[in-house]
C-alpha cells in the first residue's frame, strides 16, 4: 500500500476496527497502554501504511473532548513529543542542537493543541525553558507531576 491510502475509504473506521481487532475498545485505552509512544509509532502499530499519525491524534482528540479530559489529552501528546524528540530526556545544556530538539518538541505540541488550550500550553512551554526540569527528566505518561503542575485538570 501507498501512504495516500491512510486517506481511503472510512478512517474512523479503519481506526476502531485496528484497535478492536488488538483487545481494547477504544483509542485512548489503546494509546493508553502504550504510555510515551510517539504517535507515529501508535499509526504504524494500527496500520502499516493506511493510518497516519495525524488521524491517531484526531482520534484521540476526539474520545478527549467527549470525556471531558482534554487536558490530560494536551499532556499526554506533549510526552509523546519529548519522548520522539527528546530520547534521553530532558537535556542538561541547552546548546543550540538541544535547543532545536526543545524547540521542536514544544512547537508541535503548541501546533497539535486545540484552541482552547493554546494560551495555556503557551504558558507551560515557556514556564519549561524557564525554569528546566532536572536533567533527564522525562515524563512516562499524561499523570507525570510536573506535567499536572503545569496543566492541571481543570477543563477550560
Amino acid at each position: 500500500m501507498s501512504g495516500g491510502d491512510a486517506w481511503r475509504g472510512n478512517i474512523k473506521a479503519r481506526l476502531y476496527e485496528r484497535v478492536r481487532a488488538l483487545g481494547f475498545d477504544s483509542l485512548t485505552a489503546f494509546a493508553d497502554a502504550r504510555p510515551a509512544v510517539p504517535l507515529y509509532a501508535l499509526a504504524d502499530e494500527l496500520g502499516d501504511d493506511d493510518v497516519a499519525a495525524v488521524q491517531v491524534l484526531s482520534g484521540l482528540l476526539g474520545e478527549a473532548e467527549r470525556r471531558k479530559q482534554v487536558t490530560r489529552f494536551v499532556r499526554d501528546v506533549l510526552v509523546r513529543l519529548l519522548s520522539q524528540s527528546l530520547t534521553n530526556g530532558w537535556p542538561a545544556v541547552l546548546d543550540d542542537a538541544n535547543r532545536f530538539k526543545v524547540a521542536k518538541a514544544l512547537g508541535t505540541w503548541f501546533a497539535y493543541t486545540p484552541e482552547t488550550h493554546k494560551e495555556r500550553v503557551d504558558r507551560a512551554g515557556d514556564a519549561l525553558l524557564a525554569h528546566p526540569p532536572p536533567p533527564g527528566w522525562q515524563p512516562l505518561g499524561p499523570d507525570d507531576e510536573l506535567l499536572r503542575t503545569l496543566l492541571p485538570d481543570d477543563e477550560v
